[in-house]
């Protein structure tokens, strides 16, 4: 069986495990308070090119969104979306059960927000007169890579800043698989660039090679007041924190970070022209990230079936379903090698 369904469903890359393997009897502080934390802090701060930025670091993606999106918003404030961002979809209402409501912006299949609907949605905010009565837009939230594996510009991402400055509002980012974001040959977007852009972000982990974590940053010393607290309170800070910053500081040694993210990014190139050389799918979205959506007739999908593991998310008509192919830092050459037999069996060329 070969495994595209997703980019956490196997360990931890190997330079991790030995590390924690390395590392393992060694007495420290807890809750993040130890030397491999602020290890981990100072390679994040040099990759970002900010000395000032402040780092926490969180167990999983729905923490770090919840608590970050909580504590930069006011009591009366909600946070604006992409209709299919992940705090809107796919985190069981983990920022609404804070109390904050979620506000989607116009659909598009390539799952980005415009900056011009942007504009406009907060433009008509400030001109109803019943605004006061209303949950005002306080934060936007975007992710990088995006849900669909797509990439916003650095063009897009300051204009989507000088639109939230315009408006009072705070720019958050998601960077769950941000690794695969600035991995990609068409990304004109570094971590110093993202800084100098929002008001937070986040470096996922858990889907690029650790076993868990992501590291929220606040650039320019920027954390809300008391955030150390403000985790604890929602049940997001670990005891044995140093384990979250070790797999960071070993993420970001040697440019293992960046360098998983281009090598997936490769294999699922591959994987997506296999595809559409043997007929077999055709993309929904341009992704240069590991995610690849497929369009294929249902009559392939039960070929693939019990040879290749991935997911099957909508369908588009009678005879077709929109397919999520997914590669990961455990993908191989091999495995790319292995779809191409399967891939000429199943079309039969």
């Amino acid at each position: 069986m070969l495994y595209f369904d997703c980019d956490y469903n196997c360990g931890m890359h190997p330079a991790i495990l030995r590390r924690l393997e390395e590392t393992n009897g060694e007495y420290t502080g807890t809750y993040g308070l130890d030397c491999f934390s602020e290890g981990a802090k100072q390679r994040i701060q040099d990759a970002c090119g900010d000395p000032e930025a402040d780092i926490f670091f969180l167990a999983g993606g729905t923490q770090a969104n919840a608590v970050v999106i909580d504590s930069l918003l006011k009591p009366w404030q909600g946070v604006v979306c992409a209709p299919s961002g992940h705090i809107n979809v796919h985190e069981a209402g983990a920022v609404e059960y804070t109390g904050r409501k979620v506000m989607a912006l116009p659909d598009h299949e390539d799952g980005k927000i415009r900056p011009e609907e942007l504009q406009d949605f907060l433009q008509k905010f400030s001109d109803d007169g019943s605004r006061d009565h209303m949950v005002e837009p306080g934060l936007v939230y975007i992710s990088f890579p995006t849900e669909m594996g797509t990439l916003y510009s650095a063009k897009e991402i300051s204009d989507i800043h000088d639109v939230c400055k315009e408006y009072g509002c705070k720019l958050f980012i998601d960077g769950a698989r941000l690794g695969y974001g600035l991995g990609a040959e068409v990304n004109d977007i570094s971590l110093g660039f993202l800084a100098d852009h929002c008001d937070s972000f986040y470096i996922g982990g858990t889907k690029v090679g650790a076993q868990f974590g992501e590291a929220v940053v606040f650039p320019h010393h920027g954390a809300p007041d008391h955030f150390f607290t403000i985790i604890k309170q929602h049940g997001a800070l670990l005891a044995k924190g140093r384990f979250t910053a070790l797999q960071f500081d070993v993420l970001f040694t040697d440019c293992l970070y960046e360098d998983i993210g281009r090598r997936a990014d490769t294999f699922a190139l591959q994987l997506r022209e296999l595809f559409v050389r043997y007929g077999i799918g055709r993309p929904a979205v341009l992704s240069h990230t590991n995610q690849q959506f497929l369009i294929l007739e249902n009559s392939m999908i039960a070929k693939l079936r019990g040879l290749v593991k991935f997911e099957v998310w909508s369908a588009t008509d009678e005879g077709h379903s929109l397919c999520r192919f997914v590669t990961s830092w455990a993908t191989t050459q091999g495995d790319i090698d292995c779809l191409e037999d399967i891939c000429k069996s199943v079309s039969g060329n």
